[in-house]
């Protein structure tokens, strides 16, 4: 099990597709903790979270065994306030690393910074209950809730906003 000196946070890259798609797809699969609910092909997995249209960056985190274990990519989209980009963070399910959730926020919060980023934004399932801790955990506050919104099976679930604020607003 690696600890956070172990954890190594560097950029994506094509070569890391195979695996973090892989545990994607099982986290799409298990349901509940993320927004996706179509399962990814490593170029649909590529093109949204390595080239895509508004993404500003992708992070790894590997293991003591250099092995990837988590994800957080930064991106654009117009329903975002000017200068603030949303976050997305996915962790293998199983045998979690502690400690890489805050090496790659540490890492993400420097490059949006750098990047002259306002605000990262999050949006997250209501019944997501260990993503909405890790956000609250890194700083992030509350301030808006989409409610019902539904899931491919109809399915209400509200979403929560949560921000950070990297500079003044």
């Amino acid at each position: 099990m690696a600890d956070a000196a172990t954890i190594n946070v560097r950029p994506a890259r094509v070569e890391d597709v195979p695996v973090l798609c892989a545990f994607l797809n099982e986290i799409i699969r298990i349901g509940g903790t993320t927004a996706h609910e179509t399962p990814f092909t490593h170029e649909s997995f590529a093109s949204h979270f390595l080239a895509g249209p508004g993404l500003v960056s992708c992070f790894v985190a590997e293991d003591g065994s250099d092995e990837p274990c988590a994800f957080q990519a930064l991106e654009r989209w117009d329903g975002l306030p000017e200068g603030w980009v949303d976050i997305g963070t996915f962790a293998r399910p199983h045998e979690k690393v502690p400690g890489a959730g805050t090496a790659l926020f540490a890492a993400t919060k420097a490059y949006a910074r750098d990047a002259g980023f306002l605000a990262i934004n999050a949006t997250i399932r209501a019944d997501n209950i260990g993503g909405l801790a890790y956000y609250s955990k890194m700083g992030f506050v509350d301030y808006k809730v989409d409610k019902a919104v539904p899931l491919k099976d109809g399915r209400p679930v509200d979403r929560i906003s949560k921000r950070y604020l990297l500079a003044g607003l």
